[in-house]
């Protein structure tokens, strides 16, 4: 993950070079074609980019954790088994 900084530093230097990528990234070492080209766009659309990077949300739950692990416990320790059960 990059700093604010750096990612406000890149797409500054993305439109200093005329929407370039290669030279920017070449310049700065850093990031990705993707990367560069998606903060540009936040920044377009924001006109600015976010201090920090939003989390987002776990794709399971704490119960359905504890109730994966503990059929993973009294089932023979099967994975493959488990995975069936749960979906």
């Amino acid at each position: 993950m990059y700093s604010y900084e750096n990612r406000i530093r890149a797409v500054e230097l993305f439109i200093k070079l005329g929407m370039r990528v290669r030279p920017t990234i070449r310049q700065l070492g850093y990031p990705t074609k993707n990367s560069l080209k998606g903060w540009y766009r936040e920044y377009q659309q924001r006109q600015d980019l976010p201090k920090s990077y939003a989390g987002r949300e776990p794709k399971f739950s704490q119960a359905q954790k504890a109730a994966a692990l503990e059929h993973y416990l009294t089932h023979d320790r099967c994975i493959a088994a488990t995975m069936r059960a749960l979906g």
